[in-house]
């Protein structure tokens, strides 16, 4: 399962050990084990041991280079490496390399029955070759197909881009896609119909599409972003389109390449915006509260045409373009977004869970009434600079327990009076409230305001002067936070 987000870079795909044994350079010969081209045995790395058993060390997918080493009389028997290669097996090792000097003359043959017999790719690499020269290939086979990999996924998405801006984007979209990943694409409404698709695939596998869209339309917060199965030989995989209108995204192809699921994701991103445009009964009716609230209505009677009573504002930095505060928004269930020039303003239902993002640092308020969203913005820019400033993705606001104590207009006539010294300047206001949450940490503080420490010094020192207080003293300090948290 993988969250909606910005389309991550595609992993690093694996080489095909019949590429390697292709190099005339390296001279390897294939001796044993199934046939690497028939079988489509890849290599994800390169591992070099001499170990008895280098099984507690292998991750899966090696390449295991050897020269034999350990193998001595009596442990050169059969036993010993029908045993050596069974842990190799076991451990997830891809094929099996061994170099036939300096210590051998011949691969053993007890070693050639042993791989055949559990299915390992045995190869002999032979006395020129080193074992550095081996990996060395390896990895720029490797580096060869990451790029030949980057390349497609980004003249993917450049065509589904260009599909979107087409008088007719979602079937431009859908088509575009089909045709990238060589199957079929389609985009389902709410109630699980087909609305739109291109390309083909088996009648089999398009009720088995179906099915699956359905655990990604649930609509409830522990309803996945993405869903993978298969049917046959034949590899599904449904996305949930932002919004939480129940839209989804369906995909059927006969093979998976490892660049597909980025490519996906950028369809995913480009399709939530274009159903985004098609209003239902819930948005036409948030377009009449902002109609209203624009026309001098008050908050109390917009916020139930907005959908929810309750609502949670985040504030959030990162890559900041329009089409990745889009993403965030529909990644956190919301289309209610203000992307500014230096941070994004989300409105998100407080029923929604809310999770960190990649590449993303978010401050989150805590639920409030259409009423109170001042304080809330407010509560969420506070946390936003308390998660620069801690280096964490995400941080909520946590009113202070003493709150509860005072009657809300006691407290700000209190908080008015005692901060009224800073009233006229918002930058020594500002560093105050930073500087008292981050428990008076000068670095923290700098980094969360974006000055310089003797900046903050400096400001500290001037608050301390203006409102004559010790800030050294815990209870000062205590009831400075309290009166700094009754203002916005």
């Amino acid at each position: 399962m993988a969250d909606l987000a910005a389309p991550p870079a595609p992993p690093t795909p694996p080489v095909p050990l019949a590429a390697l044994l292709a190099r005339e350079d390296l001279g390897l010969r294939q001796i044993a084990g199934p046939d690497a081209r028939a079988a489509g045995t890849a290599v994800q790395w390169v591992h070099t041991s001499e170990m008895t058993d280098p099984y507690p060390y292998l991750l899966g997918g090696e390449l295991l280079l050897t020269a034999g080493v350990h193998i001595t009389e009596p442990a050169g028997t059969g036993g010993y490496l029908d045993d050596y290669v069974a842990r190799i097996v076991a451990a997830g090792g891809a094929a099996l390399g061994f170099g036939v000097a300096p210590v051998h003359d011949t691969v053993p043959r007890a070693l050639v029955d042993a791989c055949d017999h559990y299915g390992l790719p045995l190869l002999e690499v032979p006395p020129r070759t080193t074992f550095s020269g081996v990996a060395r290939a390896v990895w720029r086979l490797m580096a060869e197909a990451r790029h030949t990999e980057l390349r497609r996924v980004t003249e993917a998405q450049q065509g589904l881009a260009t599909a979107a801006a087409r008088t007719d984007p979602i079937p431009a979209v859908l088509r575009q896609l089909a045709a990238r990943l060589g199957g079929r694409t389609v985009l389902y409404g709410p109630d699980g119909a087909e609305l739109q698709s291109a390309g083909q695939t088996r009648d089999a596998a398009r009720d088995a599409l179906r099915e699956l869209t359905g655990v990604v339309r649930r609509g409830t917060p522990a309803t996945p972003a993405s869903a993978a199965d298969t049917a046959g030989s034949t590899h599904l995989a449904a996305y949930a389109l932002g919004g939480g209108r129940g839209f989804a995204l369906g995909i059927a192809t006969e093979r998976r390449e490892p660049g597909d699921h980025t490519i996906a994701g950028a369809a995913v991103v480009l399709l939530s915006l274009l159903t985004g445009e098609h209003q239902g009964a819930s948005e036409a009716a948030r377009s009449r509260a902002l109609v209203r609230l624009l026309l001098g209505a008050c908050p109390e009677e917009i916020g139930p045409l907005l959908g929810s009573d309750l609502w949670t504002v985040v504030h959030a930095r990162g890559e900041h373009t329009p089409l990745a505060a889009s993403a965030l928004a529909a990644a956190l269930g919301s289309g209610l977004v203000d992307p500014r020039d230096d941070v994004v303003r989300l409105l998100v239902p407080a029923d929604r869970e809310i999770t960190p993002a990649d590449g993303w640092t978010l401050g989150i308020a805590a639920p409030a009434p259409a009423a109170d969203l001042a304080a809330a913005d407010a509560q969420a820019a506070r946390a936003l600079r308390r998660a620069e400033a801690t280096r964490v993705p995400l941080v909520h606001h946590h009113a202070n327990g003493l709150a509860a104590l005072v009657a809300p207009e006691e407290a700000a006539a209190h908080a008015r009076v005692l901060l009224a010294p800073l009233s006229d300047n918002e930058a020594l206001t500002t560093t105050l409230r930073t500087w008292l949450s981050l428990h008076g940490g000068w670095d923290r503080t700098a980094v969360a305001l974006s000055v310089h420490r003797n900046t903050v010094r400096q400001r500290i020192t001037r608050c301390a002067a203006l409102l004559g207080a010790d800030l050294d003293d815990a209870d000062v300090r205590m009831e400075l936070w309290f009166a700094l948290g009754r203002t916005t």
